[in-house]
């Protein structure tokens, strides 16, 4: 779906052109049109027309934060028969061969706990859908193009499109992704590293119902999770998979007939659950951390992957792109409200400020997480079980985990309080 006439910015509005239509880019885009209406040209350039396909076959632990986000924006109502709340957590420390996978932490048992879902699994394709539906409805031009090149001349950004055209904007925001030639054209540096890993997704199918809880498995060669869906597929009930696996192994064990896939999925999928079938993939993906040197640059943003990728171990990826999308807009909003350039280097400065500090901390975090249980030398596995079953007795450090998990924080941008 693509918005097919082309719209006039009116004269004296500002223009905001956004290069990607991945679910952070048009989230952004949603954000700034529903806030701003006319006073702002929002125009997405995704050379797919941000297909919601182009997703299909992944899944995402939406927070809390990101849910009110998009309740406000208002399409999580579209989302109703997608989204499933994960009510409770449950996470172990094992081996493979190990007879019983003992639960050395969980969350959502308690009233307290469980007054709000932190968070639902929604899966990407309905969401990209309802994001794009919204999209259009609000007025955002989504056009199936790139920017080829861009350069800052008389106090606007001018960008060269794939279609010949020459888009002049107040800002331009970079949401192309870990690769983000933007980011790369800018000469902002990277830094990070890959991880011997890689990550598999998978949609399964299982016999008995999953009540809404997710289980994480700490296995030697890194988390094993398994994450609720909404109920259907050929047993009734259904999950998504996020498993890490080494590198050199991952290979060999995706390479072989479905049922020996499927054979590996078992072995490490939980009995609770009864019988499995494979309803769609898997699919893998190298991992690795990395953080843009900058955000911004002379009407430059950088927004979602172009400016961070972390480790999927904790499931964040998609919620600090949310998180980029609700504190960028704010800054671009409150600057068209006061009158001020919406591009222009206070505002840059301002986003760069609120979401670095959060960036790093989620980096380091799941960073030191996947190297802490990756591990399998029996001290460091004592001393981390040791350290679960600490936290899963303390309630008040419990809360505090959910809250971070939920965004449920005033450091958080508007839009997700």
């Amino acid at each position: 779906m693509t918005v097919s006439a082309r719209q006039t910015a009116r004269p004296g509005s500002r223009t905001v052109l956004i290069a990607g239509g991945g679910l952070a880019g048009l989230t952004l885009a949603l954000a700034l049109k529903r806030a701003n209406g006319a006073a702002l040209h929002v125009r997405v350039l995704d050379p797919g027309g941000a297909a919601p396909e182009r997703h299909r076959g992944r899944a995402y632990a939406v927070a809390a934060g990101g849910r009110r986000m998009l309740t406000r924006l208002g399409i999580w109502d579209a989302l109703d028969g997608a989204a499933e709340p994960i009510t409770r957590m449950e996470i172990s420390d094992s081996r493979l061969a190990d007879p019983v996978r003992p639960v050395f932490l969980s969350f959502g048992e308690s009233p307290r706990e469980a007054d709000e879902p932190f968070a639902h699994m929604v899966e990407a394709e309905p969401l990209g859908g309802a994001l794009l539906a919204g999209c259009t409805e609000a007025g955002v031009e989504v056009e199936p193009a790139s920017v080829v090149r861009a350069a800052c001349e008389g106090g606007r950004i001018l960008a060269a499109l794939s279609t010949g055209e020459d888009a002049g904007a107040d800002l331009l925001v970079a949401s192309d992704g870990a690769r983000s030639r933007l980011r790369e054209a800018a000469r902002i540096g990277w830094v990070g590293w890959s991880y011997p890993q890689v990550g598999i997704v998978a949609t399964i199918a299982h016999a008995r119902p999953h009540g809404g809880r997710a289980f994480e498995h700490f296995l030697p060669s890194g988390p094993f999770a398994i994450l609720p869906l909404r109920d259907g597929g050929a047993l009734g009930h259904r999950s998504s998979i996020v498993w890490t696996e080494r590198t050199e192994e991952a290979q060999a064990l995706l390479s072989g007939e479905p049922d020996e896939v499927l054979q590996q999925i078992a072995r490490r999928f939980t009995l609770d659950l009864g019988e499995i079938a494979l309803e769609a993939g898997p699919h893998s993906y190298p991992l690795s951390l990395g953080i843009a040197r900058a955000f911004q640059a002379e009407r430059l943003a950088l927004l979602g992957d172009a400016a961070h990728v972390i480790h999927p171990i904790a499931g964040q990826g998609l919620n600090l792109g949310l998180a980029d999308a609700a504190a960028l807009a704010e800054g671009i909003t409150d600057a068209i409200r006061l009158g001020l350039d919406p591009g222009g280097p206070d505002v840059l400065r301002a986003y760069e400020r609120a979401r670095r500090f959060d960036t790093l901390a989620m980096a380091a975090a799941t960073d030191g997480l996947n190297r802490l249980f990756s591990n399998d030398a029996l001290p460091v596995r004592l001393a981390r079980d040791l350290g679960l079953g600490l936290v899963d007795r303390l309630p008040g450090l419990k809360g505090f985990f959910i809250r971070e998990a939920a965004q449920r924080r005033d450091s958080v941008p508007r839009l997700m309080r």
